[in-house]
């Protein structure tokens, strides 16, 4: 076994995340957990959205069965569980938006054009910017067509 043992989802972008997380400590291991976001069932009504990918994680923490987790800081609940903690934030990596689409950017779509995203940040802003878009979410980069 490795000294450190770091939980993390299995997406293609969390082990983007967890792997310089590993490399900077060097003796560490990942350890992929499966949550309830994965398994894409439904959750009971009092569990809110981004409990869903983080519960199994914290969970395994609690436990002893991970040393540290590495997730993404935006899709945290804004209360962790007793016994755990935020100690560490790496460096942050380009946060620009790309638009892919026709022109320049959504000013000049169609009216009633059909946009996706993931991001309900984007989605409220590409709908404040133009309220006749017709937004849709997409879900996770590689499971989008």
């Amino acid at each position: 076994m490795s000294g450190v043992r770091i939980g993390t989802r299995g997406s293609t972008l969390a082990l983007a995340q967890a792997g310089p997380v590993a490399a900077a400590i060097g003796d560490a291991e990942t350890v992929v957990i499966r949550t309830a976001g994965d398994e894409g069932g439904p959750t009971a009504p009092e569990t809110s959205d981004k409990s869903r990918f983080v519960g199994a994680i914290e969970a395994a923490l609690l436990a002893g069965e991970v040393d540290l987790a590495v997730h993404s800081a935006k899709d945290l609940p804004a209360e962790l569980p007793d016994g755990l903690a935020l100690l560490g934030v790496p460096a942050r990596e380009d946060p620009a938006d790309v638009w892919v689409g026709p022109g320049t950017g959504p000013e000049e779509l169609a009216k009633g054009a059909r946009v996706g995203t993931a991001s309900i940040r984007r989605r409220s802003q590409l709908l404040a910017l133009r309220g006749d878009l017709d937004v849709i979410a997409g879900g996770p980069a590689p499971s989008r067509p």
